[in-house]
């Protein structure tokens, strides 16, 4: 059987859109020869559609667009990702399905068991859990289906010990094909590591395997919208590079292994988190209603990446660079910002703080007398900063992009209301060791003019918030190398004080900066929305309470 699969790229609650979508593909399909689409989960609602599940008026509109879908669907099959109703009861309990259709009937329903409620995901307080279905038949062939993550091994797995209880059921069931509709967010090496146990799980029980994922960027979540056909070996016939979409049409009855070059492009990690930051900052904004974009340039790298990104992702036209110089700025951190904004070919503007930082020193003064400067007066300059910039992002109809990183976020080491403000924080899950592996790979794909390179000093100068005479970031941080990796070890791979002690680093550094990432909570959670790209971004889906004491008693 010829088989197309297709990513989408919804809109939630845009439903006419998504239709719109749907159906072009259709037509592509059909025009390709095949007599079975395939599109991913919640292909017409969007996912996650969240607390919206609860809204009668978003069900109804859902279920009107899919029997519109249903009547003009003819010569082709299709299987999506659909909410469905249970109408027996109640009439009020909703699941996650996977139904195919043809010449305007539904053929089956089946329905998500296993469902997903981290990661920025509640399904369970909206969907009914439906049970493991045996295969189906459909034009000869038996069809093993899931949904999401439920094909996937339920625990860590050597290649040997692969469990999936799906496939169990399935190749009990006599399934010809494994297939498998998602939408699963990105996360760092998760394209390498979905392909791992996809291609285990279609080795193990000896059936072709084939996977369409949701594309796109969905306020802080990513979806790669890959695709992927694998033969009876496990071994890879055909897929479509992440982010990037497209159509994928494969012959059920011949899935011969892919040639080498289509291997290697699956194992460029690196690549995928910048596609997906551009990707997430394109989505972001247009599915926002916006198409414009506003950046504080302060020379620095964070600045220039998403500056770099926002260009990629809107085109220059649509980026505004600003810099807003204080009386403590080096003539260089200006020099560099221009020096980006000729590169990248984005209007640059400059800003002086000098004048407007003396005038609210004075209102305040009165009340300050006999008060030494300190970090108050510091911070004040990065709040005039993030006024400025958000007065220009209302007056010119621009979406402000915050700059800070992963590293800085987790130490605290941000000023609220000043360089937090934003719409929209793309570097926040990115940490400041990545964001110069990131900014490398930029300048060596840029042209041989530099055009569209970040500025070599930019990556050379030590960082600095100079917000004081002489500021360096390492004056009160660790190295950003080590920094990092205790914060991967505390957040990621969840170990304690202890076992990161045990790993060779300082205690007293350890202990400094878990104090820091967990008393300045209250912060990350009046930060803009950020783009997901490990499995514990700082955001209300990591689940991280504001006020807590246990690390100190316990930990």
């Amino acid at each position: 059987m010829k088989i197309a699969l297709s990513s989408t790229n919804p809109v939630i609650g845009d439903f006419q859109g998504n239709l719109e979508q749907i159906k072009t593909r259709i037509v592509q399909a059909r025009e390709a020869g095949c007599q079975l689409l395939i599109l991913p989960e919640l292909v017409l609602s969007g996912s996650p559609p969240l607390d919206l599940l609860r809204r009668p008026s978003f069900l109804e509109a859902h279920d009107r667009v899919f029997a519109r879908l249903l009547a003009d669907t003819r010569d082709i099959a299709v299987l999506c990702g659909l909410i469905s109703r249970d109408i027996s009861a109640d009439g009020k309990a909703l699941y996650n399905s996977a139904i195919l259709f043809e010449e305007t009937k539904v053929k089956f329903v089946i329905h998500r068991y296993f469902l997903e409620d981290c990661g920025g995901f509640r399904q369970s307080p909206h969907f009914t859990r439906g049970e493991i279905c045996l295969p189906v038949p459909f034009r000869g062939l038996r069809l093993g289906i899931s949904i999401g993550e439920e094909l996937l091994p339920r625990h860590n797995c050597s290649s040997r010990d692969i469990y999936s209880p799906h496939a169990d059921i399935h190749h009990g069931g006599g399934a010809d094909l494994f297939i498998n509709l998602a939408a699963t967010p990105f996360i760092k090496g998760g394209v390498e590591s979905r392909l791992d146990q996809l291609s285990g799980i279609s080795g193990k029980y000896r059936t072709p395997l084939l996977y369409v994922n949701q594309l796109g960027g969905q306020d802080s979540l990513l979806f790669d919208g890959q695709c992927l056909a694998l033969n009876k070996e496990g071994r890879l016939s055909r897929s479509t590079p992440p982010f990037e979409g497209g159509m994928l049409v494969v012959d059920s009855e011949r899935l011969d292994p892919a040639d080498e070059q289509e291997k290697e492009n699956g194992s460029q990690d690196l690549h995928h988190i910048l596609r997906g930051i551009v990707t997430g900052i394109r989505d972001y904004v247009h599915k926002s209603g916006f198409s414009r974009v506003i950046i504080g340039l302060s020379g620095g790298i964070d600045s220039a990446l998403t500056c770099a990104a926002a260009c990629r992702a809107l085109g220059p036209e649509n980026v505004l660079g600003v810099a807003l110089p204080s009386a403590i700025s080096s003539p260089g951190s200006i020099a560099d910002a221009r020096q980006l904004a000729e590169n990248f070919g984005i209007r640059f503007e400059i800003i002086p703080i000098k004048e407007a930082f003396q005038v609210m020193k004075a209102g305040l003064e009165p009340l300050f007398q006999g008060y030494r400067e300190d970090v108050t007066e510091a911070n004040l300059q990065a709040r005039i900063r993030g006024t400025f910039l958000m007065a220009l992002a209302n007056k010119f109809n621009r979406l402000l992009l915050a700059t800070g990183n992963k590293s800085e976020v987790a130490a605290g080491y941000c000023t609220l209301y000043g360089d937090t403000c934003g719409a929209l924080a793309p570097l926040a899950d990115i940490p400041k060791t990545m964001v110069y592996q990131l900014a490398g790979l930029i300048n060596r794909e840029s042209g041989p003019e530099q055009k569209g390179a970040i500025p070599e000093s930019s990556l050379a100068k030590a960082p600095s918030a100079e917000l004081i005479p002489g500021q360096k970031d390492q004056d009160d941080l660790p190295d950003y190398g080590t920094m990092d990796a205790i914060i991967q070890y505390w957040l990621e791979e969840r170990l304690s004080v202890a076992e990161i002690i045990n790993k060779g680093y300082d205690s007293l550094l350890v202990k400094d900066l878990i104090r820091r990432l967990e008393k300045n909570e209250y912060k990350r959670h009046q930060l803009p929305p950020g783009l997901r790209i490990t499995s514990r971004a700082f955001d209300l889906g990591t689940g991280r309470p504001i006020t807590a004491g246990y690390w100190q008693k316990y930990d």
